[in-house]
């Protein structure tokens, strides 16, 4: 993906610390494939309702992201958007037009600062985020009803420590609003 921004920039230090041993000879890292594959397919099928629907309106996952966000914290800054979803300005600003052209999200200038665009999705946004959301949460609703009783809590701790650490705490900020 073109417009990810991956930082991989860890020490040589931490990398060595994590897989060296006392002696500094390097262990290779267990590969977790089926894991790996899992969460591919997962994600693949998790996303597949969604398309769908993106394609009526000739939106992308891109799309999807932006609204989902913007609907879950109206008055985002489109600073913290970009952070949010590690995307260049530039990705960020085509998605956004044609989301702002289109009357699903509402642009703001910023009250205190004139140079803060503020970022509010209109009703039809919070419509069309709305029904992108209703599969997925179905999708997640089976699962993990077939999981145990903490089966819900297994999972998110799970995710949650796939999470970069550093991310973590702004991450639990985002996704624990109701």
């Amino acid at each position: 993906m073109a417009d990810v921004n991956f930082n991989a920039t860890k020490s040589r230090a931490s990398d060595d610390a994590e897989t060296g041993n006392a002696d500094g000879a390097q262990e290779p890292p267990k590969l977790h494939y089926e894991l790996i594959e899992l969460l591919f397919f997962a994600y693949r099928d998790f996303i597949s309702d969604p398309d769908a629907i993106l394609t009526e309106y000739g939106f992308g996952r891109a799309h999807h992201r932006v609204l989902h966000f913007v609907s879950r914290n109206p008055g985002i800054r489109v600073t913290e958007l970009l952070d949010i979803l590690k995307i260049t300005k530039q990705s960020l600003g085509r998605v956004l037009k044609q989301l702002v052209d289109e009357g699903f999200i509402d642009q703001r200038t910023g009250l205190q600062d004139r140079r803060q665009r503020l970022l509010y999705p209109t009703a039809k946004g919070e419509k069309l985020s709305h029904e992108l959301s209703i599969p997925q949460s179905l999708r997640l609703e089976k699962a993990l009803s077939e999981l145990p009783e903490d089966g819900r809590a297994i999972a998110r701790e799970f995710l949650f420590h796939i999470i970069d650490d550093a991310e973590r705490p702004h991450v639990a900020r985002l996704a624990s609003k109701p």
